[in-house]
């Protein structure tokens, strides 16, 4: 067997869940489906897989090997998609979802461009306050912020996208600049509430050293934009992603502090349900707003 034969096997084994479900998927017997990974296993000299009688359990190098392996395929059925489809124009309704803040700001001019240059596509956008299930609605495409929920779901990096702890100048005047993530605690923090788990927890890493740090303020929201605005006028310290904030950083409207430390990124995907040929619309919209979002265009200049 090849390498990406047994990538996609293990991947497939690894979504049925088990070696009988595999079977019966291939219409073989179970013995041939374990003796397949045996090979496998004994080609690598590890073991990816515990077996139990009624589940898998992936092995660390089991784990490496399926998200690794899956963006490995993912390139070379790109590439396959790219020759064999080459002449193929987008057409048809292109399902879009994405969040509020950024929908409105950037995958809105986007599409009008997009549109533009291909008409015969049929534009539908979803702007929404949290990602959508894209399988159950029908969506295309959606845009992500972060790691993907899933080493199964199909994404492409569009851009990379740091988060940074801003305030305005004149709440850092009256209030002092602080030093390090603890000095926090003394602030007015401006909380963003995404989910429903715990808010106002920030992580912070400085080379080896890592900092968890509660904080607290008298105003929160679950929308970007009204923290944002509450961060403008001077309310007090915020987190925001470093799409959103540049333009106020350019002009000097806000200002970064604690330079020195990180936080976890928020870089920005597309991801699709996972299907194996992939329609021109949504390959070509992919690649146009890969590019479109490295370009400068007014509001985002330096990101």
């Amino acid at each position: 067997m090849d390498a990406i034969s047994d990538l996609e096997f293990f991947g497939r084994l690894v979504t049925q869940g088990s070696l009988s479900a595999l079977a019966r998927e291939l219409g073989v017997t179970p013995p041939s489906i374990s003796l397949r990974l045996s090979q496998l296993e004994r080609r690598l000299g590890v073991k990816l897989l515990n077996r139990t009688t009624r589940r898998l359990a992936m092995t660390q190098e089991g784990e490496l090997y399926l998200s690794t392996g899956t963006k490995l395929l993912e390139q070379v059925r790109e590439l396959e998609r790219m020759v064999s489809s080459s002449r193929d124009l987008p057409q048809g309704l292109l399902k879009v979802n994405a969040t509020f803040g950024f929908g409105r700001r950037y995958i809105v001019p986007a599409l009008s461009k997009f549109r533009r240059q291909y008409p015969d596509v049929e534009v539908q956008l979803d702007l929404t306050d949290r990602p959508m299930n894209l399988a159950e609605f029908a969506f295309d495409v959606g845009i992500r912020f972060g790691e993907l929920p899933d080493m199964r779901v199909v994404g492409k990096k569009l851009a990379s996208n740091r988060r940074f702890v801003c305030a305005s100048p004149a709440y850092l005047k009256a209030h002092g600049v602080p030093e390090t993530p603890g000095d926090l605690r003394g602030h007015a923090c401006i909380v963003l509430r995404e989910n429903d788990t715990a808010y106002g927890t920030w992580h912070f890493t400085k080379g080896k050293r890592h900092e968890m740090v509660k904080v607290h303020g008298s105003m929160s929201s679950n929308d970007g934009e009204a923290t944002l605005r509450w961060a403008l006028e001077g309310h007090g310290v915020l987190v925001r992603s470093e799409w959103d904030v540049q333009p106020y950083l350019n002009t000097q409207s806000l200002e970064r502090v604690l330079v020195d430390w990180a936080l976890p990124s928020a870089d920005i995907y597309a991801i699709y349900p996972e299907r194996l040929n992939l329609s021109a619309k949504v390959r070509v919209f992919v690649a146009f707003l890969e590019a479109y979002l490295k370009t400068p265009h007014e509001g985002h200049e330096g990101c």
